[in-house]
C-alpha cells in the first residue's frame, strides 16, 4: 500500500483510511469529522459524502459513479473533485490506496 499521489490516483485506485484514522459522525454537533492519531478535522458535507463510500474495497470509479447517480451531477466534474480530494487526503496521510 502506498500514499495517494497525483501521479498514481486513477479510477482503479482503491482508497482506504490510514491505520488509526476514521470518519465519525458527531451526533451532538451534527457534523462529520475525520479522527486520526493526535488530530481531528471537520469534513465538509461534500467530503463526508465521498468519505462515507471509502471502504477499502470500492474503486474511485465506483465511488464516482455512485456520487454521480446520487446527485445527478456531471460525472466528469465529480471525478475531478474526488480525485483532487483523494490526493489531498493522501498528502495528509489520511487516505492510502492499493
Amino acid at each position: 500500500m502506498s500514499e495517494a499521489t497525483a501521479h498514481t490516483v486513477s479510477e482503479t485506485t482503491v482508497p482506504r483510511f490510514a491505520r488509526g484514522t476514521r470518519l465519525q459522525y458527531d451526533r451532538v454537533r451534527e457534523v462529520w469529522f475525520v479522527q486520526a492519531p493526535e488530530r481531528a478535522f471537520h469534513a465538509d458535507p461534500v467530503a463526508a459524502e465521498v468519505l462515507q463510500l471509502v471502504d477499502g474495497a470500492r474503486t474511485l470509479g465506483v465511488i464516482i459513479d455512485l456520487l454521480a447517480e446520487k446527485f445527478a451531477a456531471p460525472r466528469a466534474v465529480i471525478a475531478h473533485d474526488v480525485a483532487a480530494m483523494v490526493v489531498e487526503l493522501g498528502e495528509k496521510q489520511v487516505l492510502l490506496h492499493a
